[in-house]
């Protein structure tokens, strides 16, 4: 799956991994910046700090291939609820 629109390992990166990990060669870079991040719940493992911001720093799931699935499971739950909840003709 190296390098494919599921994931993408950028070991070139100065940052990488940028999560600590024991499987290097798993780390995915496809979402370096987590498209759930301003997500009320984005199932992932998190932190609010005092100052209300979300610490990511001991979640994964972007960074797993099997990330990629889920991440694309909350987008569309999440545009399908908008879609509900928007009135027929906008």
């Amino acid at each position: 799956m190296q390098n494919s629109h599921r994931f993408f390992s950028n070991t070139d990166c100065e940052y990488f991994p940028c999560h600590k990990t024991k499987r290097p060669e798993r780390f995915n870079c496809l979402f370096c910046f987590c498209p759930l991040y301003f997500f009320e719940e984005c199932g992932g493992n998190y932190v609010i700090l005092d100052s209300g911001v979300k610490d990511c720093t001991t979640c994964l799931i972007p960074h797993t291939p099997e990330g990629y699935d889920h991440i694309l499971g909350r987008l569309k739950a999440r545009f399908a609820e908008i879609r509900k909840s928007k009135p027929e003709g906008e």
